[in-house]
């Protein structure tokens, strides 16, 4: 089996030279970070994962969860695990010390973040989900909620849930069915909700369940949506676990991948009513949701990053060992030698290390949404960050699974064996596009809400800054040739904003169908960009002479590999867009 060694030269490089984290750590309103210690920290975090869940990641594939007579068994070492990561401190990473939390930059337990989720990516599953509810609850719970429940969140002690979907209410939310209605400082709630990830488990002392519900009063469609807090156990009067709540498991989806993860289909007030609480306003709760299920978005991206670093990692290390070719002197060689094996490793590299920029950027940008002073600033800096999130989790976890693939294919026959691991890595990539919103619906929102609804402004205020970068790459002397193909990539990306906003109200089907090459596009163009930034970052270091030079060319190689062998894909996803819904919608219902 493959060890997971984390990336931290080339995590470190990105944060300090190209996203600036120090300077982001001297704006005022943020809690004092010094980035010197990024360092101690990546270390640390990469030890824990190396020793303790990179180990379980395998085992939990193979055993599973379980539902027993008293709800779900994790799998074995779980818990323990558990144990270890909360008693470290790092479920509260990054939340408000108000909270217990350590008030770190976004981007640090981003980073942190993509450690858990490539040394085992069910594993942390469970932390994610917890860390943006109380996200949730922190933005949009009342006082005494937020006393009551943040605390054990941030630690640790309490995980979190979202609860969405339900049988006949998919992506499709306005079909959901589950109720509540009040019952004096509460209300009672009934319904059935499935795909809870996370659902249950014994590996915290209580779940906190965000669920969406309607009130008796509620108008029909989404703007009848509340959303409440359902623990598993009733909070005592110590704020400690009591009675429990009238909820339960009741089955465990057995799926392609993630094994360790319980999926659960969850029921809510089979007898009484399960107790909840309501959050913020009612109607509102849709509304609100989007706090956590961004959050989450973002979060699923960046696990397209680090499965693909870890299928990458496993895809290297064994093409570096297998012996298959014979010289005339009969001497053997390694396959790393073979020109296409040579290929597909340079695509996994530059795709994962394109990914792992542009989503850390994104990541960077919540940074900056609260910490700049400037109220227009702040704005832009959100309207950014709004604007790369359906790319952010579209584009990534989509290469992911070329990656994923590719990985296997270096392998060959092995690949195809669960024994050597590369197997889990592919099916555990596979749910990533799906969940938290499929790719057609990040697309259609980077279309609808985050394009056509300002009028391309975000997207033309991004345009101006890849514009800015690209003239610095092209004045060059050492990197000028990396910026013909993304010139190529932007004025691609220019004209289909331009087609999209022409086309999109005078064709209902138009954004439908385009949405996704869109996104694509934009996907690549935002990789080409960001390893445009690394190479400008290379190059200042190695001509003042700071840094490895080793390192610094190869990212230089890796630059120029993407700009030539995967930003032409831009001009693929612009040819489709602009054949717009012609053929797309011409062939009968009957005729498929």
């Amino acid at each position: 089996m493959h060890d997971y060694i984390h990336p931290q030269r080339e995590v470190e490089f990105l944060l300090q030279q190209v996203l600036g984290l120090s300077q982001l750590c001297q704006r005022e309103g943020g809690e004092a970070f010094d980035a010197d210690l990024l360092p101690v920290i990546l270390a640390e975090a990469a030890r824990l994962a190396s020793e303790v869940l990179v180990p379980l990641n395998r085992s939990g594939d193979r055993d599973g969860c379980r539902l027993g007579a008293e709800g779900v068994e994790q799998a074995p070492g779980f818990r323990e695990a558990y144990r270890q990561f909360i008693d470290g401190g790092w479920n509260g990473l990054t939340a408000s010390s108000a909270f217990g939390g350590q008030g770190l930059p976004n981007l640090v337990g981003f980073a942190v973040d993509e450690i858990w989720q490539s040394a085992n990516m069910a594993f942390s599953l469970c932390p994610l989900l917890t860390q943006g509810a109380a996200e949730l609850i922190a933005t949009h719970g009342s006082d005494a909620l937020q006393r009551e429940y943040l605390h054990h969140m941030v630690s640790g002690q309490w995980s979190g849930t979202m609860n969405l979907t339900e049988p006949d209410a998919g992506t499709d939310l306005a079909a959901l069915k589950t109720r509540a209605w009040p019952e004096g400082d509460h209300y009672r709630l009934s319904g059935q909700k499935i795909f809870i990830t996370w659902g249950d488990h014994r590996m915290t002392d209580n779940i906190v369940h965000l669920v969406l519900a309607r009130l008796p009063d509620a108008p029909a469609g989404v703007k009848g949506i509340s959303l409440f807090l359902v623990p598993k156990y009733l909070p005592g009067k110590d704020g400690e676990p009591g009675e429990a709540n009238d909820l339960s498991c009741i089955a465990i989806e057995h799926k392609l991948g993630i094994h360790a993860s319980p999926t659960c289909v969850m029921s809510y007030g089979d007898h009484e009513g399960a107790i909840g609480y309501l959050i913020g306003e009612p109607h509102q709760g849709l509304a609100q949701m989007f706090t956590m299920m961004n959050s989450a978005r973002q979060a699923v991206g960046l696990q397209g990053v680090a499965i693909a670093e870890r299928a990458y990692q496993q895809a290297r290390d064994y093409a570096r060992q297998r012996l298959q070719g014979t010289r005339p002197d009969g001497s053997r060689f390694t396959i790393i030698h073979f020109p296409d094996v040579r290929r597909m490793l340079m695509l996994m590299k530059a795709a994962t290390e394109a990914m792992r920029a542009l989503a850390y950027a994104a990541a960077a940008e919540a940074d900056h949404a609260r910490l700049v002073p400037d109220a227009e600033q702040r704005g832009r800096h959100y309207a950014r960050l709004e604007l790369l999130t359906p790319i952010v989790k579209g584009w990534c976890t989509e290469l992911a699974q070329e990656v994923t693939y590719l990985a296997g294919q270096v392998h060959g026959g092995m690949g195809y064996i669960e024994e050597t691991g590369v197997a889990q890595h592919y099916r555990d990539a596979r749910i990533l596009t799906i969940y938290e919103g499929t790719t057609g619906i990040q697309a259609l929102d980077l279309v609808g809400r985050k394009t056509l609804l300002d009028g391309g402004q975000a997207l033309s205020d991004w345009f101006a800054e890849i514009e800015t970068t690209l003239k610095v790459l092209e004045a060059s002397n050492a990197l000028g040739c990396r910026g013909v193909g993304l010139r190529k990539a932007l004025d691609a990306a220019r004209v289909a904003r331009a087609w999209l906003l022409e086309n999109a109200t005078r064709d209902p089907a138009a954004a439908g169908c385009v949405s996704v090459p869109f996104m694509m596009l934009l996907g690549y163009l935002g990789g080409g960009w960001m390893l445009a930034r690394a190479a400008l970052k290379a190059q200042e270091q190695l001509d003042t002479g700071e840094g490895d030079a080793a390192f610094l060319q190869a990212k230089k190689a890796t630059c120029l590999f993407y700009h030539e062998h995967l930003l032409p894909r831009t001009q693929g996803y612009l040819d489709s867009l602009l054949a717009g819904s012609g053929s797309v919608m011409a062939v009968p219902e009957d005729q498929f």
